[in-house]
C-alpha cells in the first residue's frame, strides 16, 4: 500500500505532540495501518521549541497545506472557530480527509462540515475533541453499536476538577484553587470557558450526538458553572455521604433528551465519584452492555496526540474504502438522524441539595418543609449545623427526592422570600448514576 501523506496546520500544544509520536512511533504506527504514514508539510504560524521540525517542509501559509495536491489528510490543530472552519470547509472542498481536536467547530458547525464531507466523499475524524486521549467517541460509535444508549455522564473537563479536588482534600476556596490552576497551566487566564462549563458543553453536545444519533445543538445545552460552590458545600456532601463533581449529563427520556452541564451531587462509591485531579472520565449506559466508564488524561501534548494519530490510522485504512462503507461522522447513517426534543432544564427531573441560612428559631424548619411540600417537593435526608448562642441564623442542608425542577425552583423562591432566610438559598442537582 502507498504511504500516506500527512500535512499538519498548527504547532502549538497538541500539533507538537503529534509530530512527536508519529516520529517516535513511525514503525508500530505503520505496522498499525498497513502503510507508511508521512508527514509532508506543516503549517505554522511559529515554531515549537518542544517540536524539532527541522525534517520536515514548513510554511507559515495553513492554507497552503490543504491546497498541497500531495497531501491525503490535513490534519487541523489551530483551534478558534473561524480561520479553522475555513481551513477545514477548504480542505474538504479539496479532497482531502481532515482530523481535528477542535470541539467548538464541531459542536458548534460541525453539521454543516459532515454534510460538506458527505458531498466530497471524504471523513472528518475528532477522536481528540472529547476527553482528550480517552478513545471514547471511538467506544460509543463503534464499541457500543449494539446498545440503545440510555444515559451519559462526564468529567469532560480537567480544570474544573481539579479545582473541586483540592477543595474537598484541602478544604480551600474556590478562587484560591483557581488561582493555583491557572498557575499551572491547567486554567487560562480568563478561565471562564472551563468553570462555567463552556468547554463542557462543546464535548457534551457532541457525545450526545453519536450517541443518540441526532444533529449537534450546542445552543440547546443547559451550562451552570462551579464559581458558587463553596468549601461549606464540598464539606456538607462529604458528610452526607457524596462528592461534587462538575458534570456533563445526556439522557434519553422517552421521545427527547436532555443536555446539561451543572455541579452535580453523586454517590461516593460510583467509580465516577472518585476521578480526581485534571483526569476525566466518562459514564455510558447502555441497554444491553450496562453501564461502563471510560478513564484517563483528558488534555496535554501526548495524550491528545494519541488520540489524533489514531484518527490518523484509522483513515489510512480506509482511504480505499466506498464512503458509503465507512463509520458515518456521528455513528449513524446521515438518513437516519433524528430530530429529538431537546428538554428545556425547567422539565428536567432529578433529586436536589439545598443549603440555607435561616434564624434559629421555632417554626422555620418546619414552613421551610411545608413549602416544599406543597410544590410535590420531599425530603430525603436534613442537617441544621448548631452554631454558638451569639450567631443567629444556622445552616440548613436539605437532600430531596426527584422532583420536576421548575416545581423545585417555585419552592425555592418562596423559601427565599422568607423574612426568617438570610442570604442566597443555594441548590445542586443530584445524580444517583447508578441504573
Amino acid at each position: 500500500m502507498k504511504p500516506v501523506k500527512v500535512g499538519i496546520c498548527g504547532l502549538g500544544t497538541v500539533g507538537s505532540g503529534t509530530v512527536n509520536v508519529l516520529t517516535r512511533n513511525a514503525t508500530e504506527i505503520s505496522a498499525r495501518a498497513g502503510c507508511e504514514i508521512i508527514i509532508t508539510q506543516i503549517g505554522a504560524r511559529r515554531d515549537n521549541p518542544n517540536c524539532n521540525t527541522s525534517a520536515f517542509n514548513v510554511t507559515r501559509d495553513i492554507f497552503e497545506v490543504v491546497t498541497n495536491p500531495e497531501i491525503d489528510i490535513v490534519v487541523e490543530l489551530i483551534g478558534g472557530t473561524t480561520i479553522a472552519k475555513d481551513l477545514v470547509l477548504q480542505a474538504i472542498a479539496n479532497g482531502k480527509h481532515v482530523v481535528t481536536a477542535n470541539k467548538a467547530l464541531i459542536a458548534e458547525f460541525g453539521n454543516e462540515i459532515f454534510t460538506a464531507a458527505k458531498e466530497a466523499g471524504v471523513t472528518v475524524a475528532f477522536e481528540a475533541a472529547v476527553a482528550g486521549g480517552i478513545p471514547v467517541i471511538k467506544s460509543i460509535k463503534e464499541g457500543l453499536a449494539a446498545n440503545k444508549i440510555q444515559w451519559l455522564a462526564g468529567i469532560i473537563n480537567g480544570t474544573g476538577n481539579f479545582i473541586l479536588t483540592e477543595m474537598r482534600d484541602k478544604g480551600r476556596a474556590f478562587d484560591d484553587v483557581l488561582r493555583e490552576a491557572q498557575a499551572l497551566g491547567y486554567a487560562e487566564a480568563d478561565p471562564t470557558f472551563d468553570v462555567e462549563g463552556i468547554d463542557a458543553a462543546h464535548k457534551l453536545v457532541i457525545l450526545a450526538s453519536i450517541a443518540f444519533g441526532m444533529p449537534l445543538q450546542f445552543d440547546k445545552v443547559f451550562t451552570e458553572g462551579i464559581t458558587k460552590i463553596t468549601a461549606e458545600d464540598v464539606s456538607y456532601a462529604q458528610e452526607l455521604g457524596y462528592r461534587i463533581k462538575h458534570l456533563g449529563i445526556a439522557r434519553k427520556v422517552g421521545d427527547a433528551v436532555e443536555l446539561r452541564v451543572h455541579p452535580t451531587l453523586i454517590p461516593k462509591e460510583r467509580l465516577i465519584a472518585n476521578v480526581d485531579g485534571v483526569m476525566n472520565a466518562v459514564m455510558v449506559k447502555g441497554d444491553a452492555v450496562g453501564p461502563t466508564m471510560y478513564y484517563g488524561p483528558g488534555a496535554g501534548a501526548e495524550p491528545t496526540a494519541s488520540a489524533v494519530i489514531a484518527d490518523i490510522v484509522d483513515l489510512a485504512r480506509t482511504l480505499t474504502a466506498d464512503p458509503e462503507h465507512r463509520v458515518p461522522h456521528l455513528g449513524f447513517q446521515p438518513n437516519a438522524l433524528n430530530n429529538f426534543e431537546v428538554l428545556p432544564i425547567s422539565e428536567v427531573q432529578t433529586s436536589y441539595y439545598i443549603r440555607l441560612n435561616a434564624l434559629d428559631k421555632p417554626g422555620v424548619l418546619s414552613t421551610i418543609t411545608q413549602i416544599l411540600s406543597d410544590a410535590g417537593v420531599s425530603i430525603e435526608a436534613l442537617i441544621q449545623k448548631e452554631q454558638p448562642e451569639s450567631i443567629e441564623t444556622s445552616p440548613i442542608i436539605l437532600l430531596t427526592n426527584r422532583a420536576v425542577e421548575k416545581d423545585l425552583m417555585r419552592a425555592v423562591e418562596k423559601i427565599q422570600n422568607l423574612s426568617s432566610v438570610v442570604g442566597e438559598v443555594f441548590q445542586i442537582r443530584m445524580e444517583s448514576l447508578g441504573k
